[in-house]
C-alpha cells in the first residue's frame, strides 16, 4: 500500500510542470504597443492581434488614429509575420514585419522599401494589460 502511495504521489507531482509549459505557449492575440522615431518625430503604434491556428489577422493603429488591416498574416513556432500597406500622398508603402512571441514582447524586424532601397528596423512591442 505504501507502494502504491508512493507511485501516485510522484505520477500527480510529475504531471504539473507539464501542465504549466502549456500555459507558456506563445500567444500574440492582444493588444501591443511600441514607439517608432522618423525625423525626429517619435509617434506610438498600436498593433490588434488575433489568431485562429496559424492564421494571424488584425490592424495596426497609425497616425490620426487610422486603423489598417494587416495583410499575409502568419504565426508558427512563435513567429508571427505580417504586412502592412498604406498610402500617403498618392502614394503605397508597404512594411513587412517579422518578429518572436515570448511571453508579453514581440521582438522582430520590419523592412519596408523606399527609392528602390529596402530599409530594415528592429521593433519590440509590448502586450497592453487589461
Amino acid at each position: 500500500m505504501h507502494r502504491f502511495f508512493c507511485v501516485a504521489l510522484f505520477v500527480i507531482a510529475a504531471s504539473f510542470p507539464v501542465s504549466s509549459r502549456a500555459d507558456d505557449k506563445p500567444d500574440p492575440t492582444g493588444t501591443w504597443k511600441w514607439s517608432v522615431t522618423f525625423n525626429n518625430e517619435t509617434r506610438e503604434q498600436t498593433l490588434k492581434l488575433k489568431v485562429d491556428g496559424e492564421k494571424l489577422s488584425g490592424t495596426l493603429v497609425g497616425r490620426n488614429n487610422q486603423e489598417t488591416a494587416i495583410d499575409d498574416g502568419k504565426f508558427k513556432d512563435g513567429e508571427v509575420s505580417f504586412s502592412v500597406t498604406r498610402e500617403r500622398n498618392g502614394q503605397k508603402r508597404t512594411t513587412k514585419y517579422k518578429g518572436k512571441v515570448e511571453g508579453d514582447t514581440i521582438k522582430g524586424k520590419a523592412e519596408s522599401e523606399r527609392n528602390g532601397q529596402t530599409n530594415s528596423r528592429d521593433w519590440e512591442a509590448k502586450r497592453e494589460k487589461k
